[in-house]
């Protein structure tokens, strides 16, 4: 049986920096599972890229679990995280144990995510981590709280704000947390949160000082061209690869070269 959070830890405690990406499937799964990726997020932000909503908002427990279950069996040896859905936690505590127990039982993910910092998702957090489910958490733009947000804004740019997310990554930490994203806060909050807790935290958008970064697949693959965020590199233009060779493929029916020689039985 893997033990890959007790190698998360251990990352963490010799300060080496890891490395989180999203993913949606078993053939992409496969994939990382061939690299040195630490881990595996199946992120609600499937409800973008995958779905093509403009939000995470409507994507569910069962779409969660659909996903999360095509990932687990193409890496299985890597850390795997399931993002808990807008609603599947926030209406009680109890709901969120069930929901986080559905995951935990029909798939073969390692954590569950859970978003924002209100006494519900402390007390949640508490309760999971006493149950045996670890729990990782995500302070900053929460993209389940988008609209009361106003949007895809940079957060904790207040002395107030700034405050308050330092001290609420003190209790999520406390309640159990073993690891916490940081998205899209100014560098030197991230900075400061890292170094006021003992558990790893997890940049997007939060600069160079967590210990370590997560990006979403299509986006650092370059399949999505419209999509151009400051915090964002990408590695490989994977659209205009994608297209050539689907371009070419039809032409190659249309001429009638394929299927050749050689694909013929």
């Amino acid at each position: 049986m893997k033990n890959i959070i007790l190698e998360f830890k251990k990352k963490y405690e010799e300060k080496t920096p890891i490395s989180v990406i999203t993913c949606y499937d078993y053939t992409f799964a496969r994939l990382f599972a061939q690299t040195e990726i630490d881990a595996i997020l199946v992120g609600d932000s499937m409800g973008n890229v995958i779905q093509g909503h403009g939000s995470t908002i409507p994507v569910t427990l069962d779409d969660i679990i659909y996903h999360t279950k095509a990932v687990c069996k193409g890496a299985p040896e890597k850390l795997v995280i399931a993002d808990m859905p807008f609603l599947s936690y926030q209406v009680s505590v109890e709901e969120g144990i069930r929901a986080a127990g559905r995951i935990m039982k029909e798939t073969t993910a390692d954590c569950v995510k859970l978003e924002g910092d209100s006494e519900l998702v402390l007390t949640l957090t508490r309760r999971l981590t006493e149950m045996g489910v670890p729990v990782f958490a995500h302070l900053g733009l929460t993209p389940q709280s988008v609209h009361t947000l106003g949007g895809h804004r940079v957060q904790g740019k207040t002395p107030e704000t700034r405050n308050r997310m330092i001290q609420k990554s003190k209790e999520l930490s406390e309640a159990g947390a073993f690891a916490i994203v940081l998205e899209m806060i100014p560098e030197s909050l991230g900075k400061d949160i890292t170094d006021a807790i003992t558990i790893p935290t997890i940049g997007i958008g939060a600069g160079r000082y967590s210990s370590g970064q997560v990006l979403v697949m299509q986006d650092l693959l370059g399949l999505n061209e419209s999509f151009n965020p400051k915090f964002l590199k990408k590695y490989v233009d994977l659209s205009a690869s994608v297209r050539q060779a689907v371009s070419e493929y039809h032409m190659e029916v249309v001429a009638r070269s394929f299927p050749g020689e050689g694909n013929v039985f």
